[in-house]
């Protein structure tokens, strides 16, 4: 008596992924509601079986559905905005000010749909993503009919779903109790990476994926730059400092790891974590080669990913699967290693361990769901085939198979793409609205691109200097008088302070856009040594707003933001037509005179020469205030034996360029 399911697949080449690498030609899949209940021969199940539909698959290839292991599939609506950069510059310089003033929920929703539309095409039934507003992602996901692992992303810096991260573990605790148990999306905690977090976030991450048994998503090792300032900071690599954290106590999934060694590799085996190997955005944004032969002869299970349709551009994963096997060879310089069954093995069993989903996708087994495609070898940039060696069908999927070749998808028993038709998605109303949006934020970054001003702004942190100060300046001989004066009971010492700075100023094509100065504060204790450094940019422009006596100028500083980049981010960021250095040696008292605070800086000008320069400072609020602190800076520059000096009324900027 044969057994009433719902789908029979015949007539095709099963490749079921299984650990044994089982195949099947003539093949075939039995499917009940949304799980597999046999595979095998094609006469086999044939005499087992009554199907409500059977399915001719006129010897197409019958296997799993590819399995992108690291994306942000929102980004589908940046892509193409920003290419060619370093991926500092990509990422905070244009794609973090971009989501700041788009990312909505309509927008993740729209882009996340897009996205799935373009995996289904290629042949994708299963994504990893991490993002903001995680809760539309999977709402989008879930209508689309995809499966995901569905990460609410969380930094220590705002974000578009969060003014604090405080927030962003809040929304994540509600959004991964309202999808826990879904039959297509599984919730995740997504800190997004060791150097946009820090050990209190990292901690409560854990504890949260720790309590409802989900996965936790994060970026790690991806640039030597993120490994060197790790080691730097906190005297080891990166996982070996997440580790300290607590951080493999969950189900991780640890995206890129490019720049690892042996050790750390047995540590991410030792924990069961998910690695997501993305050969073409580290490509592009040259990253670099992960060591993904040795992760995988170590046992680690290693899956493939597309990353962000902004930095790739593309979500097609026969593309991606194709270069996991390149890259590997070529960065060993072994023709062997990564052979194509093991790479298409990275895109589906493995990857789908690799997200901690081994049991339900990834392989086509009995009691596994039904995540499935059809992909056509037979037309002309895939034929012919040869039959002689089983490894033959993995070689020419990933080695000569494209996206295209993807012809029909089920996941979890439903047919999302019948012959190349999407059932579940409007493709042409989905890419209009994508065309009308991406006409507001080519406007935003058109208007932007013409300011420094708004360029600075865009990075974050930047804030305008309100204060007005009274300032004096003067060309001094005898520093060493002005110190010794200085002891005078007349004047109370606060604060005295010693630094080495280095300003870079940048100077662009219209003067009217100010000069945007680059500096690094060293703080140096008695003992000449370094004790703090602190970077920052300040926007100048027209500095002085009025003259006074004496040559006292009133004055304010414009914009102010904290320089969290290295100086080769900014220069690649505002593309100065020119630079100019000043290296100078600062000794800075805090005083009080007559009852009134003062600051007095000693300027030692080493680069480029310039001798030694006496400030003298004092912050004011109106116009008499003014009057009064200028007479009283008038006093102190005698008191100092520097009454006489000659007075510089330019910033050593302006000396420089005039």
């Amino acid at each position: 008596m044969t057994q009433t399911i719902d789908t029979l697949f015949t007539n095709a080449i099963v490749l079921t992924m299984d650990e044994k690498l089982n195949q099947f030609d003539p093949g075939a899949v039995a499917v009940k509601g949304d799980s597999i209940v046999a595979v095998g021969s094609e006469a086999e199940l044939k005499s087992q079986f009554t199907a409500r539909e059977v399915i001719d698959c006129g010897g197409k290839v019958l296997m799993p559905g590819l399995v992108n292991a690291h994306t942000h599939v929102p980004m589908t609506l940046v892509r193409g905005l920003a290419d060619d950069l370093r991926l500092d510059v990509w990422l905070m310089g244009y794609m973090l000010p971009v989501e700041r003033q788009f990312v909505t929920p309509e927008f993740v929703r729209l882009g996340t749909l897009i996205a799935c539309a373009e995996q289904i095409r290629s042949g994708v039934t299963t994504f990893n993503d991490m993002y903001f507003y995680e809760d539309d992602i999977a709402q989008a996901t879930a209508d689309a009919g995809m499966r995901a692992v569905c990460g609410e992303s969380v930094m220590k810096y705002p974000a578009p779903d969060a003014a604090s991260y405080d927030d962003s573990l809040a929304y994540a605790r509600e959004f991964i109790k309202k999808w826990k148990g879904h039959p297509l999306i599984v919730p995740a905690i997504a800190p997004h990476a060791p150097y946009s977090t820090n050990p209190e976030i990292i901690r409560a991450c854990v504890d949260l994926a720790k309590e409802f048994d989900v996965p936790l998503h994060i970026h790690i090792s991806e640039t030597a730059f993120e490994v060197e300032n790790m080691r730097k900071e906190q005297g080891m690599p990166v996982i070996p400092y997440v580790k300290k954290l607590g951080l493999f106590e969950a189900k991780v999934i640890a995206a890129h790891c490019v720049h690892i060694d042996t050790g750390e590799i047995r540590t991410l085996q030792h924990a069961n974590a998910g690695v997501a190997h993305n050969p073409s955005s580290n490509l592009k944004l040259a990253s670099g080669f992960a060591p993904v032969a040795k992760m995988l002869e170590d046992g680690l299970n290693v899956g493939v990913g597309t990353d962000g349709p902004a930095s790739n551009n593309d979500l097609d994963m026969f593309e991606e699967v194709r270069l996991a096997s390149f890259v590997a060879k070529a960065s060993t310089n072994d023709p062997t290693v990564v052979p194509a069954a093991t790479a298409l093995l990275m895109a589906t069993r493995l990857g789908a361990q690799a997200l901690h989903l081994g049991h339900i996708t990834g392989s086509l087994e009995v009691g596994k769901r039904a995540d499935l495609i059809l992909v056509d070898t037979s037309p002309l940039h895939n034929s012919p085939r040869f039959r002689r060696d089983p490894q033959n069908a993995y070689a020419q999927l990933v080695f000569a198979s494209k996206s295209t070749d993807v012809t029909d998808v089920m996941v979890n028993g439903i047919w999302l793409m019948r012959d190349h038709q999407l059932l579940t998605l409007n493709e042409k109303e989905l890419l209009a609205q994508a065309r009308e949006l991406a006409t507001k934020i080519d406007a935003f970054l058109t208007e932007r691109e013409q300011s420094v001003l708004s360029k600075l702004i865009a990075l974050g942190g930047s804030m305008e200097e309100e204060s007005f100060e009274v300032q004096v300046k003067v060309k001094v001989t005898e520093p060493a008088t002005v110190v010794q004066n200085l002891k005078r009971p007349e004047i109370e010492i606060n604060a005295h302070k010693h630094y080495r700075q280095f300003d870079e100023y940048f100077v662009f094509d219209d003067p009217n856009q100010g000069r945007l100065r680059f500096r690094e504060d060293n703080l140096i204790n008695p003992k000449g040594e370094i004790v703090n450094t602190r970077s920052r940019l300040t926007l100048l422009g027209v500095k002085r707003e009025d003259e006074m006596a004496h040559d006292v100028l009133l004055s304010r500083s414009r914009f102010l933001a904290p320089a969290t980049q290295s100086l080769r981010f900014y220069r690649e960021y505002f593309k100065p037509r020119s630079e100019i250095s000043v290296e100078k040696n600062r000794l800075r008292w805090h005083i009080k005179y007559k009852n009134t605070e003062f600051f007095i800086n000693l300027d030692e000008v080493k680069e480029p020469a310039m001798g030694t320069f006496l400030e003298v400072k004092s912050r004011t609020w109106s116009r008499k205030d003014a009057d009064l602190k200028a007479e009283l800076v008038r006093e102190l520059l005698d008191m100092l034996g520097v009454g006489n000096a000659e007075t510089v009324t330019q910033d050593y900027i302006e000396v420089l360029t005039t």
